[in-house]
C-alpha cells in the first residue's frame, strides 16, 4: 500500500532537512539535580512527618504481590507507548524493527520526565530517528498522529468511566469538581480544534488570523506575519496527517485500541499502590477518573515530571482515600513506577549502538 505522505509537492520531499540536535547538555544537568532535590525533599519530609519507625512499619506490611503488579502494568504501559509509535511509523518505512521503535519511545519518555511541560520528548525521538534514515518531517508527522490518537482515547474512555462513577467522583473531588470539568471540557475542544485543523482549514485560519494580527498590534506577539506563515504551513501538515488516517482507518483502529489499554495500564498503577499498602473498598473504575485528573493538572506543572505538584496533586485527591500513615510512602512508590523507573530506563536506551539502519521511505 502506498503511503500517502508521497502525494506532497516532489519539491517540498527534496528539500533538506534541518538537522536536528540534542536537548541542552547543562539545562538536562540542571533538570536532573531538580529531580533528585525533588526526591530527597520528598523522602526528608516523609522521615519528618511520619517518623523512621512508622515508614519500617508500613513497608514491612506492604503486599509485594501488588507492588509486582504495578510493574507488570507499567511495563504494559511502555509496550503499548512503543507499539503505538511503531504503527505509523513502519507504514512509512517498512523495514523499521520493532527494537528501534522501543528504543525511540523510551528515550522519548525519558525526555518527557526531565524537561518542562515534556517538551523534549518528540525533538529527541525525530532525532533519534534520524540517525535511522527517517526524515524528520515524516518522524514528527508519525508521532502527531500518536498524540491525535492517544489523547482522544485517554479523554473517551475517562468520560465513558466518569458517567458510571460520578457520583463518586463528585464525592472525592468536592471542591475541585468544577476544575475538573473545565480541565476535561478544555481538553476536548483542543481534540476538536486540532480535527478541523486537520480537515476544515479554512474555519481555523479565519478563526486564528484576526487574533493573531490583534495580538501583534497591541504588542503581545512579535513579527504576527511569520507567526501566521508558521501557523499555516502547521495547519498543511495537520492537514496531510489526517489525509493519512482517512486512508488507513485499520492502522487508526489498531492505534486507538492500544491507546486504550495504555491508558488503563497507567491507571492501574495507582490502584495497585491503593492495594499494596493495605487498602480496599474502592474499585479499579473509582480510581481512573480521579486518577485521570490528576494527570490533567501535571501538564500544567512547569518543573521537570510536573515534581512538587504530582506529589501535592496527589497527597490532595487521594489522602482520604487511603489508610492513615500510608499516603507519603504511597506517594513515594507512585513517583517511582511513573517518574523515576522511567528515568532510568530510559538513560540506559541513551547508551549508544553500533548498529544504524539506513532506509528509503516507501515508495
Amino acid at each position: 500500500m502506498q503511503n500517502n505522505f508521497e502525494n506532497k509537492d516532489k519539491s517540498i520531499k527534496q528539500d533538506k532537512v534541518p538537522e536536528m540536535k540534542p536537548t541542552n547538555k547543562k539545562m538536562t544537568i540542571l533538570n536532573f539535580l531538580l529531580i533528585l532535590v525533588i526526591l530527597i525533599g520528598l523522602l526528608i519530609y516523609m522521615i519528618q512527618v511520619d517518623g523512621i519507625n512508622n515508614i519500617i512499619e508500613v513497608l514491612t506490611k506492604v503486599d509485594y504481590k501488588w507492588v509486582l503488579g504495578g510493574l507488570i502494568c507499567l511495563l504494559l504501559h511502555w509496550i503499548c507507548e512503543a507499539i503505538n509509535l511503531h504503527i505509523p511509523i513502519k507504514k512509512m518505512y517498512p523495514k523499521q524493527p520493532i527494537t528501534n521503535s522501543i528504543k525511540v519511545s523510551m528515550i522519548g519518555l525519558l525526555f518527557n520526565n526531565i524537561t518542562p511541560f515534556a517538551s523534549g520528548g518528540q525533538p529527541m525521538q525525530a532525532y533519534e530517528l534520524t540517525k535511522t534514515g527517517k526524515k524528520v518531517s515524516d518522524s514528527l508527522s508519525a508521532m502527531a498522529i500518536k498524540f491525535i490518537i492517544t489523547q482522544s482515547a485517554l479523554v473517551l474512555s475517562t468520560l465513558i468511566v466518569i458517567f458510571f462513577e460520578f457520583n463518586f467522583f463528585k464525592n472525592l473531588m468536592q471542591d475541585y469538581l468544577w476544575i475538573a470539568i473545565v480541565g476535561f471540557i478544555i481538553n476536548i475542544v483542543a481534540i476538536i480544534v486540532v480535527i478541523l485543523a486537520g480537515i476544515k482549514k479554512g474555519l481555523i485560519t479565519t478563526i486564528t488570523t484576526p487574533i493573531v494580527k490583534l495580538l501583534g498590534k497591541i504588542h503581545i506577539l512579535k513579527h504576527p506575519t511569520d507567526i501566521l506563515e508558521k501557523l499555516d504551513k502547521s495547519i498543511d501538515n495537520f492537514g496531510e496527517q489526517f489525509k493519512f488516517m482517512k486512508a488507513e482507518k485499520k492502522m487508526v483502529l489498531q492505534m486507538f485500541f492500544v491507546a486504550t489499554i495504555q491508558s488503563l495500564a497507567y491507571y492501574s498503577i495507582t490502584y495497585m499502590v491503593y492495594r499494596a499498602f493495605g487498602n480496599y473498598g474502592i474499585t479499579f473504575w473509582q480510581i481512573i477518573p480521579t486518577q485521570a485528573f490528576l494527570l490533567l493538572i501535571m501538564t500544567f506543572i512547569p518543573t521537570p515530571g510536573s515534581g512538587l505538584g504530582a506529589e501535592g496533586g496527589f497527597y490532595l485527591l487521594f489522602n482520604s482515600i487511603f489508610k492513615e500513615g500510608t499516603i507519603h510512602m504511597s506517594i513515594l512508590f507512585w513517583r517511582i513506577y511513573t517518574f523515576y523507573l522511567p528515568i532510568l530506563v530510559g538513560l540506559f536506551f541513551l547508551i549508544p549502538t553500533t548498529k544504524r539502519i539506513k532506509e528509503k521511505k516507501r515508495e
